[in-house]
């Protein structure tokens, strides 16, 4: 019986050690299986081969850039830098159908806009995009460290959550992340938003 037990329990202990293995750790992350998701494989590709579009409000872009303008200061330094960054965001943002402020907290949290950020499960850039969706959209040499490329993904990949999970923004956030609906990463998000970003409601 001992014996018996000793086999069980080794087999046991290498089902864990397998699933352990597809599971991957953010911070406080809860751990989650990566799952290809065909829909969103779709999503991507359609947005990557996208053309930019124009938008002819300029005033009013230029009024909500010189607004968070000030908010990114203590993150990027240079004021040039920063208009284009915040130009390069809204696009995207509007592109995908986000709220841009709701993607500067985002960023704010997954890299603290930094576009060099490479988090410990290998998420890169300042939206932390994992690097398979490339391969997986046959675009391997995509640079995720190039901020347009970085910000296309993110923005393509939340939104596609965000219509997923019905317009509920705290599932949507968790599933960016890689996490549960009860862990922390959609609160520290909206405590970003809420404290530096908000700008009307969400």
């Amino acid at each position: 019986m001992i014996f018996q037990f000793r086999v069980i329990n080794k087999s046991f202990l290498c089902v864990v050690s397998l699933l352990l293995s597809v599971w991957t750790y953010a911070g406080d992350r809860i751990p989650v299986v990566i799952e290809t998701d065909n829909d969103l494989k779709e999503a991507l590709i359609k947005a990557i081969n996208q053309k930019e579009l124009q938008f002819n409000d300029h005033y009013d872009a230029q009024a909500w850039m010189l607004a968070m303008s000030s908010r990114m200061q203590p993150y990027v330094a240079d004021e040039k830098q920063r208009l284009e960054l915040l130009k390069l965001i809204r696009q995207e943002a509007i592109l995908s159908g986000l709220k841009p402020e709701m993607v500067l907290a985002l960023i704010e949290i997954e890299s603290k806009f930094d576009r060099y950020a490479v988090s410990h499960v290998g998420a890169q850039g300042m939206m932390q995009v994992m690097p398979f969706w490339k391969k997986e959209i046959g675009r391997s040499d995509d640079n995720l460290t190039i901020t347009t490329t970085n910000l296309r993904y993110g923005c393509t990949i939340l939104k596609y959550y965000l219509d997923k999970e019905n317009g509920d923004l705290r599932s949507a956030l968790a599933r960016y992340n890689g996490s549960s609906v009860y862990g922390n990463y959609p609160e520290l998000v909206f405590k970003a938003y809420k404290k530096k970003w908000k700008d009307g409601e969400l």
